[in-house]
């Protein structure tokens, strides 16, 4: 038996599925993480834990070739991370609807079997 809380995300995944599923809504949905990550990479090198790697990215390191290796981070870590919330929902989804079918099956062999 589903409990209400998966009758409800039945009901919730059935309805916006499609809606999720789509990569604009997937990236900007999932942007903050991405900066997230960005943030930390660009924190990691304002505080100098390392400080040869520090001397040699200021020596080396163009600032619009690590901004825009930032922005391809935070873009990338956005669509994945939403992607993968939309697999493990969506299968999620698979395994209840299985259940509640086997369910509806398994009900109504003991009703004939009566």
């Amino acid at each position: 038996m589903l409990t209400s809380q998966e009758e409800k995300f039945l009901v919730y995944w059935k309805n916006n599925r499609d809606r999720d599923k789509k990569l604009m809504r997937q990236l900007l949905i999932g942007l903050p993480f991405g900066l997230l990550i960005s943030a930390g990479i660009l924190l990691s090198l304002d505080l100098d834990w390392y400080t040869r790697a520090n001397m040699i990215a200021n020596s080396q390191l163009n600032p619009v070739i690590l901004l825009l290796a930032l922005a391809g981070i935070a873009i990338f870590m956005a669509i994945f991370y939403k992607k993968h919330q939309w697999d493990m929902r969506e299968q999620r989804y698979r395994e209840l609807l299985h259940k509640k079918e086997s369910e509806k099956n398994n009900s109504i062999k003991n009703d004939a079997a009566k």
